[in-house]
Parts: C-alpha cells; sequence; structure tokens
C-alpha cells in the first residue's frame, strides 16, 4: 500500500490514439474497473500517428494522485519522448517514471497493481514481470 493511501497513475502512450484508448478500456475493465486512475496519451494533438509530449504532460498530471505516475509506452520514439520529458525535469509531476514492461500486458498488471493500492515500486514491478508470461 501507497505511504499516503493514495493511488499511483497509469499513463499508457501508443502512437495511436484508438489503440491508447482501446488498452487504458481493457486494463481497466480487467481490473474489475479498477479504482486506480488511468489515462491514454495517444498519436498527436491532430490526431495522427505519432506521439505528443503535450498529450503525455497533460495525461500525466490528470492522473496524478501524489503517490507516483507509472508510464507505459508502445514502440521506440514513445520511449525519447518520455525520457526527454523525464529529463526536462519539470513537465511531469514528481515521482512519474518510465515503465520498462511490454504495451499491453504490462497496462492490465499495473491497472491492476495500482487499483489494489501498491506504491509506485510495487506497480512498477508488476508491469516488468508481464516480461515473463509465457503464453505457450
Amino acid at each position: 500500500m501507497s505511504d499516503n493511501g493514495k493511488l499511483v497513475g497509469i499513463v499508457l502512450v501508443s502512437h495511436s490514439g484508438p489503440v491508447a484508448e482501446s488498452v487504458a478500456t481493457l486494463a481497466t475493465g480487467l481490473a474489475g474497473g479498477g479504482t486506480a486512475p488511468v489515462a491514454a496519451a495517444g498519436g498527436t494533438e491532430g490526431g495522427g500517428l505519432g506521439t505528443s509530449s503535450e498529450l503525455i504532460a497533460a495525461a500525466a498530471h490528470r492522473v496524478d494522485r501524489g503517490a507516483g505516475v507509472a508510464i507505459l509506452v508502445d514502440l521506440g520514439s514513445a520511449v525519447l519522448t518520455v525520457k526527454a520529458l523525464i529529463a526536462e525535469g519539470d513537465e511531469l509531476p514528481d515521482g512519474a517514471r518510465l515503465v520498462d514492461a511490454p504495451f499491453v500486458e504490462g497496462a492490465v498488471a499495473a491497472v491492476v497493481t495500482a487499483s489494489a493500492g501498491a506504491d509506485i515500486a510495487a506497480v512498477e514491478a508488476a508491469a516488468r514481470e508481464a516480461y515473463e508470461y509465457r503464453k505457450v
């Protein structure tokens, strides 16, 4: 449980707005409706394919409840965009971190874990463990 009783926020960054929204819906649904704040940050401001530092930062601020924000991404340039935001130091809420995890499975694990009241370290660990999910 997070020390302050607040929930970790989750941001899902995809190059596609509909993909980010769909993964957010899936993860929240599989978390039983979940209570953790989740925001999708997909595509560009104009609805095109790509990533937007403005959309990512806005999503992170929307889900920030003071317990940290876990940011999961889909592809390479999304990683670079989030790393740049973190390096700038003032665009994201304190405690925001890029989580190295598979996008869909990691999102589900992160939302379920955050909804249970876990702290940011446990949310990150759960998302990372999704790399070990075997399908065969």
